[in-house]
């Protein structure tokens, strides 16, 4: 991955097992859709990893269809989980990257994600909307960081 990142952490109330099970298994449950960051044009749908093991994330679209976000290239349960990231406008060579670490904590566990490679898209690249680089990149780390509270709020209710 080229050497832009989003990084964004947050701390949830529960160990590192039940955290990384709520990340992958419960994704679906947690996970909140943006307009702004949307994998295709057919509207929201469900995100899940999938098969056993988990071998890719996907979005399933209210009529069953399949979108393949990422292939899984790291699942090390309950430390970590990293996976490609791509929307439907991405050519076949840009894609990102996600990197997931739980690590255990006092109050529970630190979860930290860094999003990889958004430089390699071009401003003029529907998913970057225009916007620089560094604005990119904080729009985008303020949706993982409403995604990270999310996660806590599903995993602690």
């Amino acid at each position: 991955m080229t050497g832009s990142r989003v990084l964004v952490a947050l701390r949830v109330g529960a160990s590192p097992q039940r955290t990384f099970d709520a990340f992958t298994g419960e994704i679906g449950e947690w996970w909140q859709p943006n307009d702004l960051f949307r994998f295709t044009d057919r509207g929201h749908g469900r995100l899940a990893f999938e098969p056993e093991p988990p071998e890719r994330l996907v979005e399933i679209g209210p009529d069953g269809e399949r979108f393949e976000i990422g292939d899984v290239r790291v699942w090390d349960p309950p430390r970590r989980v990293v996976f490609g990231w791509r929307q439907a406008s991405f050519t076949p060579d840009q894609a990102t990257e996600v990197a997931v670490r739980f690590e255990p904590v006092d109050t529970g566990t630190l979860v930290t994600v860094e999003h990889f490679g958004w430089d390699a898209l071009p401003r003029e690249h529907a998913a970057r909307h225009g916007f620089p680089l560094d604005a990119f990149q904080q729009r985008h780390a303020e949706w993982w960081q409403c995604l990270l509270r999310s996660l806590r709020d599903h995993v602690t209710a």
